[in-house]
């Protein structure tokens, strides 16, 4: 008989699961999403601007080629489209319980019961966590921020009922996201004040449009859609990934960012304060071309003085108030919390918070010891600084899905723990050779300094190691000697 599976999540990684499902003649499934529509993460972040910094032809699923991409870097709109044209394609979408938000699961000794917020508790063989590691909003701690008495919201929940025109705006933070709303933001302002606490490696990004005879050749000639996106993920597997293991490319990308910056910044006060003291991928390197020309403009002020507290009418910082009516938080996500605020106990009433009260661990970032048939989607150091996630989440779901046969065999499968003791010791002495390694802050690390998120190495590697037979690393909840 076919496992029950709940699927939470519908991004990326849910609906992969929930097509690779569809696509095996397995329909016991359900996809619980707490948001009315799918997306995840490119539905929640509609900021200006929002778009990918990998290549639209890399950015997809491998099965579901799409040539109707218009541009080499997509924008948020468009992969919402993608995502809404797998979906229908592979008819997941009615599997879909929109509006849903799941509680907990609690595996009972042969099942797990999955509680959501409205409802009673359901019965499933299967949970497949998709919530991701970027779904949940960072608020920094600043004193007096409920005291501001304009408008404020976080870059993730965009307020568009809110017109930037001719307003005095405050920006706190300078990551990915903000460096691609800045320069909306900027246009349309009449002051843009952008707060930063520390400045980012910014390589250029060259996009472009696809026109009429590029799309018609990527529909006609399915070889060459095929062989443009090996061709990008070859890049970035051998150039890329060398620089962030400190390899023969480090220095090539920080000369490319310090061209960059001198490119576009002519100030030298400015370029100095954008200019970071840490190598290159210790923190996420930005990618995007418009970013220092925003900052250049003379209605853009970049403070680096550090901020003391938020009042009623502005941003003060130790030199001084600085007055807004509006402030947008570019900080970020609570990325290392994996899994929250879901409460998750396997056997034994063993809570996974508890479990990850040191910083979240998980076999190929995918299971845990004492959680039998409890999967992972984009979870502990599965994220990259260089390729496309979507590979990741490809090889974790086709993982899965091997795991699957085992469950009508044995019943509840787990991973053996000294599996689990053998992954870390391996990903602690890869970690060591990585750039993040070296001390600089960044969201792929606890506040103790643990890096949680981030794969350290190719993703070559990554796929073999998901690929072999799952068997002798798990072993059923029944007769554990074995």
């Amino acid at each position: 008989m076919a496992p029950r599976v709940a699927i939470i999540g519908a991004g990326f990684g849910g609906l992969c699961m929930a097509i690779q499902l569809e696509r095996a003649g397995i329909g016991s499934y359900t996809v619980f999403e707490k948001a009315d529509d799918l997306g995840g993460t490119w539905r929640d972040n509609s900021y200006p601007g929002a778009g990918c910094d990998i290549p639209s032809h890399l950015y997809s699923y491998s099965f579901e080629k799409y040539a109707s991409w218009t541009r080499r870097y997509p924008g948020q709109p468009e992969i919402l489209e993608y995502l809404e044209h797998c979906a229908g394609k592979y008819g997941v979408k009615e599997k879909i319980r929109f509006g849903t938000e799941v509680r907990s699961a609690v595996f009972d000794g042969s099942h797990w019961e999955v509680t959501c917020t409205t409802g009673a508790p359901e019965t499933y063989d299967v949970v497949v966590m998709g919530v991701g590691q970027l779904n949940r909003p960072h608020l920094p701690e600043i004193s007096g921020m409920s005291d501001f008495e304009g408008t404020s919201f976080h870059s993730a929940r965009w307020n568009h009922d809110h017109d930037l025109t001719g307003r005095r705006v405050a920006v706190i933070g300078n990551g990915s996201s903000a460096a691609q709303f800045i320069p909306r933001v900027a246009e349309r302002a009449e002051q843009l004040t952008v707060f930063q606490r520390t400045p980012n490696w910014v390589i250029p990004k060259p996009d472009a449009l696809f026109g009429p005879l590029t799309k018609l050749a990527f529909h006609l000639v399915p070889g060459l859609q095929r062989a443009y996106r090996e061709w990008i993920y070859r890049y970035a597997e051998g150039t890329l990934y060398p620089a962030l293991a400190q390899g023969w490319s480090a220095g090539m990308l920080k000369k490319r960012a310090l061209d960059h910056l001198h490119a576009q910044v002519a100030d030298p006060e400015l370029r100095a304060k954008l200019t970071p003291d840490y190598p290159p991928g210790c923190k996420r390197v930005v990618i995007d071309s418009s970013f220092y020309p925003a900052l250049t403009r003379p209605n853009v002020d970049v403070v680096t003085d550090p901020i003391v507290r938020i009042t009623a009418k502005g941003v003060e910082t130790v030199k001084g108030l600085r007055e807004v009516d509006t402030i947008v938080y570019g900080t970020g996500f609570r990325s290392t919390e994996f899994l929250a605020p879901m409460d998750v106990a396997g056997r034994g009433g063993t809570s996974l918070r508890e479990r990850w009260k040191g910083g979240a661990e998980a076999y190929l970032g995918i299971s845990v010891p004492d959680f039998p048939n409890l999967f992972m989607l984009y979870g502990p150091n599965t994220n990259l600084g260089h390729n496309s996630i979507i590979f990741m989440l490809e090889c974790q779901v086709n993982h899965i899905m091997a795991c699957l046969p085992h469950l009508s065999e044995q019943g509840p499968i787990e991973v053996r723990p000294e599996v689990m003791a053998a992954w870390n010791r391996q990903l602690e002495a890869s970690m060591a050779r990585m750039v993040w390694g070296n001390g600089c802050r960044s969201w792929y690390k606890t506040a103790e300094g643990r890096v949680t998120n981030n794969w350290p190495g190719p993703t070559t590697l990554y796929r073999r190691l998901t690929s072999r037979a799952p068997r002798p690393a798990y072993r059923p909840v029944r007769g554990t000697a074995d």
